[in-house]
């Protein structure tokens, strides 16, 4: 098959085209993708929450002593579809779609869950710390 030939066929163009930065990337993430840090004393864990918005999602994590992290949350309409007094079906869905959702993930060991400091970041992360599980002046890991 010569390559060329067909490049300009309709079938044979990209959907998306990205240019400048938006070539160094790749993709939304998928909703849940996480990264977990570990310290002498703490757990630092960030999870992808791409669409989720602070004010309208409902966030609410919750973690357990043994280190099990689960997160709750409503997936709400984007502004577009929803502002809009027309109607649109989707051809391409990569996002996550509107519903609830739940992210459940285990930390390396036990903790604290009174020493939690979550944070959502505007770009769609939600950053947690929480402290490890401490018995007898030692931390457990």
């Amino acid at each position: 098959m010569d390559v060329l030939k067909y490049a300009d066929h309709p079938r044979m163009k990209p959907l998306v085209v990205v240019e400048g930065s938006a070539k160094e990337g790749c993709g939304a993430p998928p909703l849940g993708l996480y990264d977990i840090g570990v310290s002498d004393k703490a757990y630092l864990f960030r999870v992808s929450l791409p669409g989720a918005r602070k004010d309208t999602s409902n966030l609410k994590c919750i973690i357990r002593r043994n280190g099990n992290v689960q997160i709750q949350g409503v997936m709400t309409e984007g502004d577009v579809a929803k502002n809009s007094s027309k109607v649109y079906k989707m051809l391409q869905q990569q996002l996550c779609p509107p519903g609830e959702f739940t992210v459940s993930f285990s930390l390396p060991g036990p903790v604290d869950p009174r020493l939690f400091h979550p944070q959502f970041r505007q770009d769609g992360i939600l950053e947690g710390v929480v402290m490890k599980h401490r018995k007898a002046g030692k931390y457990l890991s």
